[in-house]
């Protein structure tokens, strides 16, 4: 079964959440993407905190999404991450192996 790698970011200045989500959008989900070779990304904002941010990467499983650790591809997009940032967004980061999905 497929595996995630989420990455969660907290915008903590309101006032850079329209640049923060126009650089992910044009710049960042695409580079991830790519350097991390996933079978496709998405993101989106929290309906219950304005300022938290999720994106997700999909690999076939576990052993393919943390291959990306220590990579040159997370380490150069963590590079860009905080020289672009800095202190002005914190973030998290997890991998999920899928238990289970259905469908209706």
């Amino acid at each position: 079964m497929a595996a995630l790698f989420m990455v969660r970011a907290q915008v903590l200045d309101p006032k850079i959440k329209n640049d923060f989500d126009r650089w992910y959008q044009d710049d960042h989900l695409p580079a991830a993407l790519k350097a991390f070779n996933a079978r496709r990304a998405w993101r989106g904002w929290s309906d219950l905190d304005a300022g938290v941010h999720y994106a997700w990467y999909e690999f076939a499983d576990l052993a393919s999404a943390r291959a990306i650790v220590g990579s040159e591809g997370l380490k150069r997009l963590v590079m860009e991450f905080e020289q672009a940032w800095g202190d002005k967004v914190a973030r998290s980061r997890d991998f999920v192996d899928l238990a289970q999905a259905m469908e209706a």
